[in-house]
């Protein structure tokens, strides 16, 4: 295996393809930029045809030997990379960091959790056991086992660099199949390393796990190309939409996770300082850009209750610090990039000409970088209004009024997505009421990134999801295995 190339000069990074480094076909490039200072980080090469061509090839032709490989085998080399990805968890940190902006906290949580994923995904051995049924009829036996789905593509947004590839890539070559993976052409940097240090384990075989970088095009390469067989796809949901149906329409088992309007609910016994902390961790964490972000928060109670709970909210997000995310005294690090950050201070000027009250307004400075934005606060917008409905995607918190907690969860249910939901209550009732009734995949109690750990799926529902099967969890286990049941007679 060959290093990543470096050099001097800023470099242009190349594809990972049958466990080799090699430039892109086509010449056209992106460049990928530090959102806090500017800085020039890498060219991104924009993949063409060939270089999935090329990569399916590897894939395939690395599958037949790897699907015969015991499962405890392949659970040592998901465990050899769980090992190598612990000992370069910092480096992988300060990459999410510098490129996508996060701030070094959050971005160690994050690679901790892809890590959490490998250690879930080397119960391997357990998770592939089959059924039996003896006897079914006179000398017959029916047998259930799992076999690995084939070349799998997961294609992985900017907000999590290094944790959703690690979503897909441990289960996905547990179970036996091949990997090729697209990461964003905005911040590739955290997954290209994650590829240098699986393939440097020397646990893999040569061409098992692959990399193009790239964008449409490579999307677009994958989801019809008929050597791969199934598709990993998290991002909007427009776009998890399109991917959804492409697969299909080219025969492919596809999980296309989309996006969210996460509703965080404060009742009027929330204890205070739980909730602000909470609201301020979902709302403003890695500023706003997490499909499990809170981005409404559903004041319940008498008027004077909710201003109450409004005041404590924008006293807490006002003291947050904006800048770099490498920056230790950092709380709410810049968006991706400055268009991303141009899109969303459009959002917020269209919601103030539309009668909406800015009480929290961080539309200031946008930094060296171009893309500081800083803690944002909306009341009074119009029902209906894109604030209310849409996900922007950014440090920005739009409050909505509920009289009582009926009326609150009638409002969550509202929503055409359904990733996530909390509430923050002392009231055991009310929290057994919001469970039960709200239409979420992952809620929370008192806690305002309803996140599950890798153990169980990432179970988003409604319109945030394209599929019924979820990354993590037993459903990765479905989705990365084609079940194939035997029966059997033999004479007595």
């Amino acid at each position: 295996m060959t290093a990543v190339p470096t050099s001097t000069d800023v470099r242009t990074l190349a594809n990972h393809i049958g466990g080799a480094w090699a430039p892109a076909s086509g010449a056209e490039t992106l460049e990928d930029r530090d959102p806090a200072s500017g800085e020039l980080l890498a060219n991104v090469p924009l993949s063409n045809a060939a270089d999935v061509d090329a990569a399916v090839a590897a894939a395939r032709a690395a599958l037949p030997g790897w699907r015969r490989t015991s499962p405890m085998v392949r659970a040592r080399a998901v465990m050899a990379l769980r090992d190598v990805l612990n000992e370069h968890r910092d480096e992988l940190a300060e990459l999410v960091a510098r490129d996508m902006g996060k701030t070094l906290d959050d971005a160690s949580a994050e690679v901790g959790r892809g890590i959490e994923s490998c250690e879930a995904a080397i119960a391997i051995p357990h998770l592939l056991k089959g059924e039996n049924l003896e006897g079914v009829a006179t000398g017959v036996d029916v047998e259930l086992v799992r076999q690995p789905v084939g070349v799998v593509a997961a294609i992985t947004p900017f907000n999590f660099p290094a944790m959703i590839p690690l979503w897909f890539l441990p289960y996905a070559v547990a179970a036996g199949n091949a990997f090729i993976l697209k990461p964003s052409e905005q911040d590739p940097l955290a997954g290209e390393r994650i590829v240098e240090l699986a393939n440097a384990t020397g646990a893999f075989p040569e061409g098992l796990i692959n990399l193009v970088h790239g964008a449409h095009d490579v999307v677009n390469g994958l989801l019809e190309h008929p050597g791969v067989d199934a598709i990993s796809f998290v991002g909007s949901a427009k776009t998890a939409r399109y991917v959804a149906t492409r697969a299909a329409e080219h025969g492919k088992r596809v999980q296309a996770l989309g996006g969210a309007k996460n509703s965080m609910v404060v009742m009027p016994d929330a204890d205070p300082k739980l909730m602000a902390g909470g609201v301020m961790g979902s709302a403003f964490g890695a500023a706003g850009q997490r499909c499990l972000a809170g981005s409404l928060a559903v004041l319940v109670g008498t008027r004077e209750e909710q201003d109450a709970a409004r005041d404590r909210i924008v006293e807490a997000a006002a003291a947050l610090k904006t800048g770099a995310g490498l920056d230790p005294a950092t709380d709410v690090c810049p968006v991706v990039s400055p268009a991303q950050r141009e899109r969303i201070v459009r959002d917020i000027d269209g919601a103030e000409a539309d009668g909406a009250t800015i009480v929290l307004d961080g539309r200031g400075d946008a930094g060296p970088g171009g893309c500081t934005l800083a803690p944002t606060i909306i009341d009074d917008a119009p029902e209906g209004h894109k604030v209310i409905t849409d996900e922007l995607f950014g440090p920005v918190l739009t409050l909505v009024r509920a009289a009582d907690l009926d009326e609150a969860i009638a409002f969550v249910n509202s929503s055409r997505y359904g990733n996530a939901s909390v509430i923050f209550t002392e009231s055991g009732g009310a929290a057994r009421a919001y469970r039960y009734g709200v239409e979420a995949g992952m809620v929370g109690v008192n806690v305002g990134v309803a996140a599950p750990v890798a153990w169980f799926p990432f179970s988003g529902w409604k319109d945030s999801i394209d599929g019924d099967l979820h990354a993590n969890g037993r459903d990765a286990v479905e989705f990365y295995t084609r079940k194939k049941v035997v029966t059997s007679r033999w004479a007595a």
